[in-house]
């Protein structure tokens, strides 16, 4: 984190004036770069600057300060802009470095931010004002603390926990998580009947639906990689939502049985499916691909006859499928590089790799998995 100190530092206008030169310039250069003032200072923010450039554009484009730590936990923009909570007021629990929170002061008219701590809650507010963000107030104070209090009713809460031990070892258990929500929710209650918590892309689902039985819990992912488990925790539910962020949406009420995929044979499909990730952690792969695609499971790959539309996923042309056979499949591909793709299949693609003497590449396209007690090798095109 931040000190105080370097906190000041940062705001001199000759740093800032050096960190504005040197972006673009490779950090470990600006680092090195005797004529650059507080060079460590300036390579640090020049680094984190130019990744904000994907993950914080609004960041980037102002020119904000960026502490690492929370650069690290915060949300990227378009994830923390998907989050469908609105009203008139909200109250941030765990603002951070204030990416939910610009999110959510586009959606409410008023936003009370929290943050305990006091270097990085200053930092938070003049990058609020630098994005030219006016409605929202940011109080240096524990959530524990200011809920005690007589905070006034809001629309909504928001949190997402801080899930890092003292130690620095992650957690995905809500009550390891500071604040610990699970504990507050009696103080919370008096505050309002709406609480939104983000929580860890580890975070079973399961156990999101026992801790919250009457809420909408979501799944997102952004290109095919699991981004967070939020849950709506406003009476909406049960339900659970997969949603790959730009590719689709899919949402059924927990315990909806999926239909029985037929007995698998391999000569009739032309088609595999490769479900985005959102469906396998939210455990509705066979769901979503009844009468698109055959599913044995919800962590395996779909079969089709015709090419499937509108699935939320890859869709790829089979050239053969056939029974694993690892020394045959040596034999004939060995050398060669190729993209392997992998579901239900007990080995890692690197020892794969190494059993059929193949290397990274884009000769082949080939996939795994296993159904019933069966292992089949899919050939694509």
């Amino acid at each position: 984190m931040i000190t105080a100190e370097e906190y000041m530092l940062l705001q001199s206008d000759e740093v800032q004036r050096a960190i504005a030169a040197a972006r673009g310039r490779d950090p470990l250069e600006v680092a090195l770069d005797r004529t650059v003032p507080q060079a460590r200072l300036v390579a640090t923010q020049v680094k984190y600057l130019a990744r904000a450039e994907h993950k914080l554009p609004s960041y980037a484009a102002a020119g904000c300060i960026l502490p690492p730590r929370a650069f690290e936990q915060a949300s990227s923009e378009a994830a923390a802009a998907h989050k469908t909570i609105a009203g008139d007021s909200v109250l941030d629990l765990t603002c951070g470095l204030g990416v939910d929170t610009l999110a959510l002061s586009r959606r409410f008219r008023r936003v009370v931010a929290l943050e305990r701590d006091p270097v990085l809650a200053r930092i938070t507010t003049d990058n609020l004002a630098k994005m030219g963000v006016g409605n929202v107030e940011v109080i240096n104070c524990p959530a524990e603390e200011y809920l005690a209090g007589n905070p006034g009713r809001f629309d909504w809460v928001y949190a997402d926990p801080d899930r890092r031990s003292a130690e620095g070892r992650k957690q995905v258990r809500l009550e390891a998580c500071s604040p610990d929500i699970t504990a507050l929710r009696p103080l919370i209650a008096r505050v309002t009947e709406r609480l939104c918590v983000k929580n860890s892309p580890l975070f079973d689902v399961d156990e999101a639906l026992r801790l919250f039985p009457r809420s909408r819990v979501e799944i997102l992912s952004i290109g095919n990689e699991c981004k967070e488990v939020v849950v709506y925790d406003d009476g909406s539910g049960p339900l659970v939502e997969a949603t790959a962020l730009g590719a689709g949406h899919f949402a059924a009420v927990p315990g909806t049985e999926a239909p029985e995929a037929p007995r698998f044979d391999p000569a009739r499909y032309g088609w595999l499916v490769v479900p985005d990730v959102a469906l396998q952690k939210a455990r509705l792969t066979r769901l979503h691909l009844a009468g698109k695609a055959d599913c044995w499971s919800d962590n395996g790959f779909g079969f089709a006859v015709d090419e499937p539309r509108g699935v939320i996923g890859r869709v790829l042309p089979v050239e053969r499928i056939e029974r694993f056979d690892p020394k045959l499949l040596k034999r004939q591909l060995k050398g060669r590089g190729a993209e392997l793709l992998k579901r239900d299949f007990p080995l890692a693609a690197e020892e794969l790799q190494r059993r059929l003497g193949l290397h990274a590449g884009n000769e082949l396209r080939l996939a795994f998995t296993k159904i019933g007690n069966d292992f089949w090798a899919i050939r694509l095109k």
